[in-house]
């Protein structure tokens, strides 16, 4: 069984990931006492015991786990922002960077909820030439206000809440969003795109929007859709030709689940490309586990909740 720790474990992802766990009998949770959870001897000790690590905590905190962790066979999946761009560290998006890039490292570094839907939507456009790295990009991105942790949670579901929460949020409004810096480098752009994050008043659920004019691809919409139906043709991430209900399109549709659904919308002169999944699967705990599955060589669907 593999001895797996999860270092921060009080946050909403730590707390998602354990809930995944819990039932794995391929799997021994190890834990820290209440009164030990911030001891650094007590910490080491346990990282380094551990085969796997999960790091849920803030960027400085993270690094100073991974400076810890003295054992050569200790294998890291960071949730943090902390190592995503780090030389040494796997981008743990296994349906770009490949499943075999994964498995041979044991440092993952998984990816940000928006990050992740603007990645899927531009990295395989740039790597097949239709979209230049000078490219001037803008995106917009819905997500539901689990997104912001237990803080924000609390904000929304508390019974004396500001109207405010009511009507959908733009944040990241100085243009230095924690993800940019991925989103740019994962996807070789010269430049970070004009990133518009909005945080709305339902739970779960994100939609990610790269919209396009015809003039900056090498090609026109059946191009597009022919580059992401050969790039994700079944599995976690999966193109879907008519994604709208009835003309609309929902952040939170795929609320709850693991799975990522990439679309083309628009026209040929104009071209909105989406990403939508759930800021807490396939942005957050359900990736880390995907990562995990393969690490351990399992199944990657293991203990995932899919489209049916």
């Amino acid at each position: 069984m593999t001895k797996v720790f999860i270092d921060g474990s009080a946050g909403t992802t730590g707390l998602r990931i354990r809930e995944r766990l819990e039932g794995r009998k391929e799997l021994t949770l190890l834990t820290l006492p209440e009164e030990a959870r911030k001891d650094p001897s007590a910490r080491k000790d346990i990282l380094n015991e551990a085969e796997l690590v999960f790091l849920c905590l803030p960027d400085d905190a993270a690094r100073e786990a991974v400076g810890f962790i003295e054992n050569p066979e200790t294998r890291v999946i960071d949730t943090s922002t902390a190592h995503r761009t780090s030389p040494g560290w796997v981008y743990g998006f296994p349906e770009l960077v490949g499943r075999e890039a994964v498995i041979a490292s044991k440092r993952i570094a998984n990816p940000g909820c928006h990050a992740s839907g603007f990645i899927a939507l531009v990295y395989p456009l740039a790597e097949a030439g239709l979209l230049p790295r000078d490219a001037a990009l803008s995106c917009f991105s819905l997500t539901g206000y689990s997104g912001g942790g237990k803080s924000m949670i609390a904000q929304y579901e508390g019974p004396d809440r500001d109207p405010l929460l009511s009507a959908p949020r733009q944040y990241g409004l100085g243009q230095q969003h924690k993800h940019l810096r991925e989103m740019a480098a994962l996807c070789s752009l010269e430049k970070a795109p004009v990133f518009c994050p909005i945080v709305a008043d339902f739970y779960s659920g994100m939609e990610v929007t790269v919209p396009l004019f015809r003039d900056q691809l090498s090609g026109g919409m059946e191009e597009v859709k022919e580059v992401y139906r050969a790039k994700y043709p079944v599995g976690i991430v999966h193109f879907s030709e008519k994604p709208d209900e009835g003309g609309f399109l929902s952040a939170a549709a795929l609320s709850g689940r693991d799975d990522m659904e990439i679309s083309v919308l628009g026209n040929e002169e104009r071209l909105i490309l989406t990403a939508r999944f759930d800021n807490l699967g396939k942005g957050a705990s359900g990736a880390a586990i995907q990562n995990m599955n393969i690490l351990l060589g399992l199944p990657e669907t293991t203990g995932l909740s899919l489209k049916e």
